[in-house]
């Protein structure tokens, strides 16, 4: 059974905008922290941005402040990312990932992992 499914990746031109959902299960629901993490060709996995399930404090990593907003619906076992004005250098696959240590938004400290999503920005 897939623990996390990703959805909402595309191809998208510099300065436009997608919405990537996340699904998650009752695997994690025990794990405090929901994050997206991205992975470009030849680069290591980098945190994207994070949150707390219980409350909602966010993290971001600089790259993508004021640009990318992470959410989540309890109700309906969903994280999202909202990206906006996105960049060339945006073009990766996003994982969504369940952890208990998320701020430091470190791919060591999550569990579980999404089969990812593709986004690429054409510039």
């Amino acid at each position: 059974a897939q623990v996390l499914v990703e959805s909402g990746g595309g191809s998208v031109q510099a300065g436009g905008s997608l919405r990537l959902s996340c699904a998650t299960s009752e695997y994690t629901y025990n794990y405090n922290y929901l994050a997206w993490f991205r992975q470009a060709p030849g680069k290591e996995r980098e945190g994207v941005a994070a949150i707390s399930v219980g409350t909602g404090d966010t993290y971001y990593a600089d790259s993508v402040k004021g640009r990318f907003t992470i959410s989540r619906d309890n109700s309906q076992n969903t994280v999202y990312l909202q990206m906006n004005d996105l960049k060339a250098e945006d073009t990766a696959m996003y994982y969504c990932a369940a952890g208990n240590k998320g701020y430091l938004l470190r791919s060591t400290d999550f569990r579980y992992w999404g089969q990812g999503t593709q986004v690429t920005v054409s510039s």
